[in-house]
């Protein structure tokens, strides 16, 4: 049987894209930036990809990063996986290589993301047009005009905002444009978004594939034709993975089935308990049938993920002082480890934005989003609760 026939939690495991000649179930590190040939003849029939083997880990020619790659492409059922050193390094690799007729952003996104699109990326030429989620004339208006790539991110940071991947989908694809989505808050356990129509799937690796707060990594997975000019960026612009951050990240993936199914079970409690709290105003979560996507969500996704956000009844300050009061949650950026995190996004991903743009998007300064790790439900219930309190 072929891994192609695994369940995902299988290929977790097992896949792996280097078989070791000493015999261990997986992939050592090879902590190498280079690899000796015994002639010159080998060493162009290897640099031409005339013959299998290894060359220099900053091309991401190294057996621990292709082991990786492996593993990742198998999660995403996709052709192949480029890693890179960051998230943001493969949505830049991404954009670069695929944009130059115009990007269409669907929705709310990633702070970073929104930078790299307003600021560098408009200073190279590249044309932005945000349309929001659901907006199928402005979505098919901005294609007309001649953009071929379409952004999304879903769930989306931090209204967790839901958006169709195969309606996106099947409209880019009439006007020959394709279609890239961040799928770091679902990860491959939830949603396969190439399953649904995407042509490309990325994940910032620091948050659930890394999943214990102790690596920086990024992916993008898709078809070998589509992944190529992206890989000439990530060579030339050094974003490549070091062979000691795969060898963590192989490390990490081989639980990231049974993590996933805790974050989403304790994240669903979690929602349901403080839909009843008396200072919550809103839960933002898709699994809560209220939940405006939560319909798309139920048939896009297996599970609805680790991440909720509440608006609390206060203001800006009042909400500052709730987060000051965690003590289970800590008081931090980033997400999907195992420890339970807090931040409240008008302070954190999305302070450039100004307040009245941050409202217009539902990102109003009483928004505490809550990255739910792995701890007993109960105990997160109860620092919850004693946090609320103070309002």
């Amino acid at each position: 049987m072929t891994h192609t026939h695994w369940h995902l939690a299988t290929r977790c495991i097992h896949v792996e894209g280097h078989a070791d000649a000493l015999g261990s179930p997986h992939t050592p590190l090879y902590d190498t930036t280079t690899f000796r040939f015994p002639d010159t003849q080998a060493l162009c029939e290897v640099a031409e990809g005339r013959r299998r083997g290894y060359f220099y880990s900053r091309y991401g020619s190294n057996p621990t990063i292709h082991s990786l790659e492996a593993r990742l492409a198998s999660l995403e059922e996709a052709d192949g996986a480029l890693a890179f050193a960051s998230g943001m390094a493969a949505i830049s690799a991404t954009l670069l290589a695929h944009a130059r007729n115009g990007i269409v952003c669907i929705g709310e996104i990633y702070g970073g993301t929104r930078a790299l699109l307003q600021n560098q990326l408009a200073s190279l030429g590249l044309p932005v047009t945000e349309v929001a989620a659901g907006n199928t004339t402005a979505l098919d208006n901005a294609l007309q005009a001649g953009a071929r790539l379409v952004y999304l991110e879903t769930p989306a940071n931090p209204t967790l905002e839901i958006i169709d991947i195969a309606a996106v989908a099947e409209t880019a694809h009439q006007h020959g444009a394709r279609v890239v989505v961040d799928s770091t808050f679902a990860t491959p356990v939830n949603q396969q978004p190439l399953v649904l129509g995407a042509d490309l799937v990325i994940h910032s690796a620091t948050k659930y594939l890394g999943g214990h707060s102790d690596l920086t990594g990024g992916v993008v997975a898709g078809a070998a034709v589509l992944l190529e000019p992206i890989d000439a960026w990530r060579r030339n612009l050094g974003q490549t993975i070091a062979p000691e951050t795969a060898h963590l990240l192989s490390r990490s993936l081989a639980t990231l089935d049974v993590r996933v199914a805790r974050h989403n079970a304790s994240a669903l409690t979690i929602a349901q308990a403080m839909k009843a709290h008396p200072r919550v105003r809103q839960v933002l979560y898709p699994g809560l049938p209220e939940f405006p996507g939560h319909a798309v969500a139920a048939r896009q996704m297996r599970g609805f993920g680790g991440m909720l956000t509440l608006a609390v009844d206060g203001d800006a300050t009042a909400t500052s002082a709730v987060a000051d009061r965690f003590g289970l949650f800590a008081l931090a950026v980033s997400l999907g480890g195992v420890e339970s995190l807090v931040s409240q996004p008008a302070l954190t991903s999305h302070r450039s934005l100004d307040p009245a743009t941050r409202a217009a998007r539902g990102i109003g300064d009483n928004l505490l989003r809550l990255s739910i790790g792995l701890e007993s439900p109960d105990d997160l219930l109860t620092d919850l609760n004693q946090a609320l309190a103070i309002l």
